[in-house]
């Protein structure tokens, strides 16, 4: 009789350990996908930094470009006013200046094309995860 009783316990404790495994599986898995939400965060706001770094560099050139632009205006109502001197050396500073713009923005550009907002790490980490979890289960 005694053993009977014993052997009740022993699967009223198996079933009360597995049912706290469960819930600890439960809270372990959100826990998971908080952090790996705070990951993808932390990784799209480091992207940002360089994203907006580049836009930066793109409106500084577009700003350059502007005054290139006011250049070559000034040159050609100088030339046309007076088809000699003055006109000649706005257009030097005015070719100057949209040469200036045309690099900045193919600077720009060119750090906006390196920038990549997909979340790599988190992605690779989330993959893992649910691999991870395949096995578990």
């Amino acid at each position: 009789m005694q053993s009977r009783k014993e052997a009740f316990e022993k699967e009223v404790e198996r079933r009360e350990s597995l049912s706290e495994l469960i819930g600890d599986l439960a809270n372990q898995s959100a826990s998971l996908v908080r952090d790996e939400v705070a990951l993808a965060r932390q990784e799209v706001s480091e992207k940002l930094v360089s994203l907006r770094s580049a836009v930066t560099v793109i409106a500084l050139g577009a700003f350059v470009g502007l005054v290139a632009a006011l250049a070559l205006s000034a040159a050609a109502i100088a030339g046309l006013a007076k088809y000699m001197e003055l006109w000649q050396a706005a257009l030097v500073v005015g070719g100057g200046l949209a040469l200036i713009t045309v690099i900045l923005a193919l600077m720009g550009l060119g750090q906006l094309k390196r920038v990549n907002l997909k979340p790599e790490v988190t992605m690779k980490s989330l993959e893992e995860d649910k691999q991870w979890l395949k096995e578990i289960t």
